[in-house]
């Protein structure tokens, strides 16, 4: 029924939303420009001898471990009070209004403490934060199971006359609600409902172990490995210790070795899986549909599991030809550096393709850190936004106690004309027992509240930066400042999608159109008109050679066809764990046949890839969403920005069709506002595969 830990623009509707008394926000005089704030080392807290400690995000509660308890016993009594209201008030707009408030009581505490448990420096708080997850899922799972909260929703959607009369968002979102009561088995009898129940909660623990199990290291006796590579893994004792793939490393019997022990099959983590995936096709068959992956494409572009099929059937034909002259090539770069042993195997790709890339192009990171200081990308950022969205970003001095580390920045977030939207924290370096992962976090979803105001999103952005030194600030890798860009697209997401409701705000939308925001700023990271705008080699102030930058995109395009035809393979293999069951073979030997007609490379005897698959997890039956997402995006992109990717007028359009609704109205629907038609599956796969193509006009106007 509610929404919490899901992943997390004003256009047209911004008259609407001022007129019902959201006042724009004052510019405030502490702000400062944020290419600066991030080029100067933290100053550390302020000396504030008399200053009130605010909490984690400015929550007064959360200046101590203990106050997560507070928060959310409070939100836990707000709840049984909404729980009332909604059972006793008369079906109408007004149900949906109490059901986002119920949402977003219970959300605002378990966001907040997702991010904390995984990212504070403190035991205490991250065990606080834990147990408030603990607390807040228990409460979500009776609402779930609450008949009387259902009904008083049910008799809302059933009543036709009541059902026309709402607002598409608002109708939307009730939709939205009674869809994750139905995931609970709410509608059926009470043993079924029982059953329904006890399969979430078996599916949550199988889904924990698995995760766990993707990341466990294998480990083999020392002897049964040649000395001469036994220094490249860890010892421990009279064993080896093997805890990844070593993908990047140059000597073949290195990554041989590596491939076939990680990926050496686990008893205890093959029944696991087999048990999730019939434990998704239980709960899914009980509550009315034929596959999982039927009921998880509910609402997405995809809308069901047989276009997803089409969409990756016809991507695989398209790309089969590319695929093929992609592993020519790096069979010839084997052979030419290791000619007794030319057969390219799956543990091949990454290293060779590297190598080709590095061969043809010269992209040695180290050529280019120079040019991305993190102040000069965060200004890049700032100018891009303003001149598309009118947007600007200023950083604010955090209150005592507010961020959980002292090198994390605060953003505010400000449109010329609406004022303040949104904050924005900026957790970007390294440090002992932070997550290694780039992503983003929705603290708090944004919400017109009752009063007639706006409740401001607030959001986190992860990365994993190196610190500045004393000679230099932090210089970026091109890698990690398109990742910064990517991230970017998600806030601008949270930031804009100013919904009525915060069950449906910015990235709470279907998976595969949620990656299109922040799939479509890479695009703008990787154009030179934009990156002109802020590389500038921070010693001499020299800008990056045009040259450099269309290196570097084109560099991308080798073996990327290959790259995209294994997405195809794994995204068709989660398609058939969660279709028809029971399955027609071991997920082992469906591995097998799907590797050698999706990807090409032969499969390695005893090895279970499908083990360490960990996007099966949370990305179950939506592992396609990645390449559908890249192709809405692509088309976006050359239809809308190619030209000039400043336009005002397209970045305006790009706001109100796409980013102001959040989750709050059907993908293919924002899609065909902004691409002013709807895209077949042909489109789709159209966009990636001109994507492979070599900019021969940029390539030669840069080589003459």
């Amino acid at each position: 029924m509610l929404c919490v830990g899901r992943l997390g623009g004003l256009g047209a509707r911004a008259a609407a939303l001022l007129e019902a008394g959201i006042r724009a926000r004052r510019v405030s005089t502490s702000w400062s420009p944020v290419g600066a704030a991030f080029n100067v080392k933290p100053q550390g807290s302020r000396l504030d001898l008399f200053g009130e400690r605010r909490g984690l995000f400015g929550v007064p509660e959360l200046s101590a471990p203990e106050g997560f308890h507070i928060a959310q016993e409070k939100a836990l009594r707000k709840t049984e009070l909404l729980v009332d209201r909604a059972c006793s008030a008369p079906p109408g707009p007004q149900t949906v209004l109490i059901f986002d408030e119920l949402s977003d009581s219970l959300c605002r505490v378990a966001d907040l403490a997702d991010f904390v448990k995984i990212a504070h420096p403190e035991p205490a708080f991250r065990e606080a934060a834990e147990e408030a997850c603990r607390s807040i899922g228990t409460m979500v799972e009776k609402l779930n199971t609450n008949v009387d909260l259902y009904q008083s929703l049910q008799k809302l959607l059933a009543d036709k006359k009541l059902v026309d009369s709402l607002d598409p968002e608002t109708r939307r979102v009730a939709e939205l609600f009674m869809f994750d009561f139905e995931i609970s088995g709410i509608h059926l009898d009470k043993e079924k409902r029982k059953r329904a129940v006890d399969l979430n909660v078996k599916i949550l623990d199988l889904s924990s172990t698995f995760l766990m199990g993707t990341n466990f290291p294998n480990k083999i006796e020392k002897h049964l490995l040649p000395e001469h590579i036994r220094r490249n893994f860890t010892s421990a004792g009279d064993h080896i210790i093997i805890d990844g793939l070593h993908a990047e490393s140059p000597d073949d019997l290195v990554r041989e070795a590596a491939y076939k022990i990680f990926l050496y099959p686990n008893a205890g983590q093959l029944k696991c899986l087999e048990e999730l995936l019939s434990s998704r096709d239980l709960l899914a068959k009980l509550v009315g549909y034929s596959t999982f992956s039927h009921r998880a494409l509910q609402g997405t572009i995809a809308k069901n599991p047989e276009t997803v099929m089409q969409f990756l059937e016809k991507l695989s034909d398209k790309l089969s030809e590319r695929t093929l002259k992609d592993f020519e090539m790096i069979r010839g770069m084997k052979m030419k550096l290791n000619p007794q042993n030319s057969e390219v195997m799956p543990w091949d790709p990454p290293y060779y393709s590297g190598v080709i890339r590095a061969e043809r192009y010269n992209i040695e990171p180290s050529l280019y850190c120079p040019f991305f200081s993190l102040g000069a990308c965060m200004e890049g950022l700032n100018i891009l936004l303003n001149r598309l969205l009118g947007i600007s970003l200023y950083a604010e001095q955090p209150a005592k106690g507010e961020v959980w580390s002292e090198d994390v920045r605060k953003l505010a977030v400000v449109h010329e004309s609406e004022g303040l939207l949104g904050y924005i924290y900026c957790d970007f370096f390294q440090r002992a027992d932070k997550p290694h992962q780039d992503c983003h976090f929705t603290i708090r979803g944004g919400r017109l509240k009752e009063d007639g105001d706006y409740q401001l999103p607030v959001v986190v952005l992860m990365l994993n930066l190196p610190r500045s030194s004393r000679s230099s600030p932090t210089l970026l890798t091109p890698g990690m400042m398109e990742n910064l860009f990517h991230e970017m697209g998600h806030a601008m997401h949270s930031m804009l999608g100013r919904t009525r409701y915060q069950h449906v705000t910015g990235t709470r939308c279907p998976t595969d159109f949620a990656e299109v925001p922040s799939i479509l700023m890479e695009y703008f990271a990787n154009d030179y008109r934009v990156v002109n705008q802020f590389a500038r080699h921070y010693q001499t102030g020299q800008p990056l050679p045009k040259n450099m930058v269309s290196r570097l995109c084109e560099s991308k395009k080798v073996c990327a066809a290959a790259d995209m035809q294994l997405q195809v393979f794994y995204a068709t293999l989660d398609q058939i764990y969660h279709g028809k069951h029971p399955l027609r073979n071991s997920t082992t030997d469906i591995l097998k046949e799907t590797q050698e007609k999706f990807y090409g490379l032969p499969y390695v005897p005893n090895t279970a890839w499908q083990l360490r698959f960990s996007h099966l997890v949370g990305y179950g039956a939506k592992y396609y969403s990645y390449l559908m997402s890249r192709a809405v995006a692509s088309m976006v992109w050359k239809e809308c920005f190619l030209q000039d990717p400043f336009n005002r007028a397209a970045g305006e359009r790009y706001r109100r069709e796409m980013l102001a609704h959040g989750g709050g109205r059907e993908p293919m629907l924002m899609v065909e506002g902004m691409l002013q038609k709807c895209p077949s599956v042909d489109d789709f796969v159209s966009a990636l595969v001109s994507d492979l193509d070599l900019d021969f006009e940029t390539f030669l106007m840069d080589s003459e």
